[in-house]
């Protein structure tokens, strides 16, 4: 193979290729044009039925003329050969002649219309179904493809989230790394004001049972309601005369 031949079966393979994929890329718009030119063609195909209905119905009521004038031009007939008028009773029965001969020629005519009706009939009838079968089989297609679609969305921005989560997940333990170390700062400074104060050294005490705590209502409540005791007061010139004894 020459390299023209090469390069002209690679433009073919490569336009064949692109308009393939042009193909696929609009499948459904092309599929919904294709539906609606089958539309369009079963509305003529209709149009041609409706004609060939309308003519085939002229064509009985016609022969149906001819069958009423026959009757009547056979009764003329009778009545001329019953007054001796043969001359008149031939030319009548040429026109019964030529009327009959009409209905001969129409008469298989209509039926060729009433077959192709039904032909028409039935073809449209089919083609009817399957481009009903065929919509809805496009509405199928454009429901999976929406529904792909928002699945692919969905990946995508689950991917996003995942990444996000992961970033707000590492802020968090910053967060919490930084409130721990907060915390021990302010632990840390209360250890340091607490010894000047000497407040640590109390609370050992107490905690000790050496220093006093505050007294709570059980305590105030239960010093309240004991009995007093009894004190006794030595008079002050009792107190004096004893310590002068005592000098003595």
């Amino acid at each position: 193979m020459s390299m023209l031949a090469k390069l002209s079966a690679l433009f073919r393979g490569t336009a064949h290729e692109a308009g393939q994929q042009v193909v696929d890329a609009n499948a459904l718009k092309i599929l919904d044009q294709e539906i609606r030119d089958a539309d369009n063609a079963q509305g003529k195909a209709r149009d041609d039925l409706a004609g060939l209905v309308a003519r085939r119905r002229m064509a009985e009521n016609e022969l149906k003329s001819f069958g009423e004038q026959i009757a009547k031009y056979e009764n003329s007939v009778r009545a001329a050969l019953a007054q001796g008028k043969e001359a008149l009773a031939r030319e009548v029965a040429v026109r019964i002649a030529e009327l009959e001969q009409q209905i001969g020629e129409r008469e298989p005519m209509i039926g060729g219309m009433k077959e192709a009706e039904t032909r028409l009939r039935t073809a449209i009838a089919q083609t009817d179904q399957k481009i009903e079968t065929l919509r809805r089989e496009i509405d199928i297609v454009k429901v999976n493809d929406s529904v792909q679609k928002a699945q692919t969305s969905v990946a995508l921005q689950s991917a996003g989230a995942h990444s996000r989560i992961g970033s707000a997940a590492d802020s968090l333990a910053r967060i919490k790394q930084r409130q721990a170390v907060n915390e021990e700062k302010l632990r840390a400074s209360q250890e340091l004001e607490d010894k000047r104060t000497g407040a640590d050294l109390d609370a050992k005490l107490k905690e000790a049972g050496i220093l006093p705590g505050h007294s709570s209502a059980d305590d105030v409540l239960a010093r309240l309601s004991a009995p007093k005791e009894v004190q006794v007061v030595t008079p002050l010139i009792q107190q004096s005369e004893t310590v002068d004894r005592d000098k003595a």
